[in-house]
């Protein structure tokens, strides 16, 4: 008889399910459901409590919805008898975080704190905590704290306790009612399990944790603010779970929202681009594995720790067990097109993609294909949203330069795509140059599934050859192939995540080969990037800090 496992990957504006036959990754059934609040960046929701620049929140209610909408969904689709599936894995976005009570219970859903935006979830992208991420950076350097080391140098303003320290200063009230401060990812499979588990991977990527050493000690976080002293102990946990291992067993009510069978294993969380590794058939040193949608993640697989200038972070067992998994990436990926085709786009653009029954992506592209490397004349900064790798500057802003009255819509697209490409060749060459070999690129997520030219250009720029995960939903593949080692080999599922990769996990036939015309051309304009790139990025000019200054001023006025 046939088993079947459940992958749920939460997204920043959406949730999906897809339903998978354990013995060949084959995905039977796909939901998706959008969050009905989507990201929360203005306001709050039935509320006139407006947001300051550069927050990012959600409802974890939206999250709960995902459940109950895509997994009964799937069932349906599928028409498989859940008696047969005997495990789900969970991915999120990371890091996205949030307060509760001792329960579980957000504190965004109590009344008191309805109107309190540091009540709700920090989404990965709430970049308004940067001023402690800067104190924490400053702080660990002053206090000689090796663990900063792993990443690359620098916490960021996505992490988690840049969000933590943000909370405790702004609103203090929040942070003394606040039983529990965890990940998204660990509240959901909470939520799903009724137990509470913290996770290796968004633990020792984004909460400073590492396996040999814990987290920091408790003389850092007081150094920081008395108040933390206690934080790991008060408000999270030291017992990390590893990848792989299962978190508990659905509950009655679980069940209820889900159409699933009480006692269903649930994998541990996992982050939305470290559990798509496996799912692309990578589980050796090497290998990297580029997930690329709104923004990107990078994650390469090693054998030794060597400390990177500017990357996420290194992680050992953080991707797969017994391997070091680094991470890298760039904030401003599919967002940067999007951006661009929401704004900038002429109506005859638009006009012409209707008659054609094309998308305005699908139009652009084909137009901007039949460009040659530099016809445009064009080059770009990808910071729209800041830089995340190599630089970790979230207040970095975008640049075009050489746009002249004749610059057409197309090459001003075809730029931004080479200027996202520019940023992955930063991250592959600083890894290298740093000792952690990059032998073979795979692209996985929403862009290679709908943009070949940007793929095409991906291997032009870098000079590499690119393969394609076989999957459109890498990500919930992958999460239900940790379902899958759940289970465990005695229910009908596997053992560990290398037994189950070459089983489940897929590769298209098809993958993207460099022109060695193109990138003789790109070369040339991948110096000029990097010029660039030193010039705005590494402090001669910081016009773009002193632009961000003036704009906060003027909308205080």
């Amino acid at each position: 008889m046939a088993k079947y496992t459940i992958g749920v990957d939460f997204g920043s504006e959406s949730g999906r399910a897809v339903l998978v036959n354990v013995s060949n990754g084959e995905e039977l059934a796909t939901s998706v459901h959008a969050y009905a609040n989507n990201v929360i960046d203005e306001k709050l929701p039935d509320s006139e409590v407006y947001l300051e620049p550069d927050w990012a929140l959600q409802d974890p209610n939206d999250y709960l919805e995902v459940f109950k909408q895509t997994i009964p969904s799937v069932i349906a689709e599928s028409g498989v008898d859940p008696e047969d599936i005997i495990g789900i894995g969970i991915d999120f976005t990371a890091c996205t975080m949030l307060p509760t009570k001792a329960d579980g219970t957000p504190l965004c859903f109590l009344p008191e704190w309805r109107e309190n935006p540091h009540a709700w979830i920090k989404l990965w992208k709430h970049h308004a905590a940067q001023p402690e991420a800067d104190q924490i950076n400053a702080t660990a350097r002053a206090m000689g704290q090796d663990w900063l080391d792993r990443y690359g140098g620098k916490i960021s303003s996505e992490w988690f306790f840049s969000k933590t320290l943000q909370i405790l200063d702004e609103a203090p009230e929040v942070y003394d009612a606040a039983d529990r401060l965890l990940e998204a990812a660990d509240w959901v499979v909470w939520q799903l399990c009724g137990v509470e588990t913290r996770n290796a991977c968004t633990a020792g990527y984004k909460a400073m944790w590492s396996k040999k050493e814990g987290f920091p000690e408790k003389k850092y976080f007081a150094a920081l603010d008395p108040r933390l002293e206690n934080v790991v102990d008060e408000k999270m946990t030291r017992d990390i779970k590893s990848i792989g291992e299962k978190a508990g067993e659905l509950t009655e009510e679980a069940a209820k929202w889900t159409g699933l069978k009480p006692g269903t294993a649930v994998a541990v969380a996992n982050v939305d681009a470290h559990v798509s590794v496996p799912a692309a058939t990578v589980a050796g040193p090497g290998q990297m594995v580029m997930v690329m949608g709104t923004s990107t993640c990078h994650m390469v697989l090693g054998e030794e720790e060597k400390q990177v200038p500017g990357i996420c972070g290194y992680v050992e067992d953080g991707i797969l067990p017994g391997l070091i998994g680094y991470e890298a990436g760039q904030s401003c990926v599919g967002d940067h097109f999007a951006w661009f085709v929401e704004n900038c786009v002429p109506a005859v653009y638009e006009e012409e993609a209707k008659a054609r029954q094309m998308n305005i992506h699908q139009l652009l592209e084909e137009k901007a294909a039949k460009l040659k490397p530099g016809e445009s004349g064009l080059i770009a900064l990808d910071w729209w949203n800041g830089n995340r790798s190599v630089l970790v500057d979230v207040d970095l802003t975008g640049l075009l330069i050489g746009a002249t009255l004749l610059t057409k819509p197309e090459e001003i697209y075809r730029a931004l795509i080479e200027a996202t490409a520019y940023g992955t060749r930063v991250i592959i060459e600083t890894l290298e140059n740093h000792g952690v070999p990059v032998n073979e690129l795979v692209a996985c997520g929403g862009l290679p599934e709908k943009n070949e030219l940007l793929m095409q250009i991906y291997a032009d720029v870098t000079g590499r050859e690119f393969k394609v995960a076989g999957s459109s939903q890498t990500p919930a593949l992958g999460s239900a192939m940790f379902g899958a080692v759940a289970a465990g080999k005695e229910m009908g599922g596997f053992d560990s995540i290398f037994e189950a990769a070459p089983v489940m996990g897929k590769l298209k036939d098809k993958s993207y080969q460099p022109n060695s015309d193109a990138t003789k051309v790109y070369d040339r304009l991948f110096a000029e990037y990097q010029l660039l790139h030193d010039y705005f990025g590494r402090g001669e000019n910081n016009v773009m800090k002193r632009l961000k200054g003036i704009k906060a001023e003027a909308r205080k006025l």
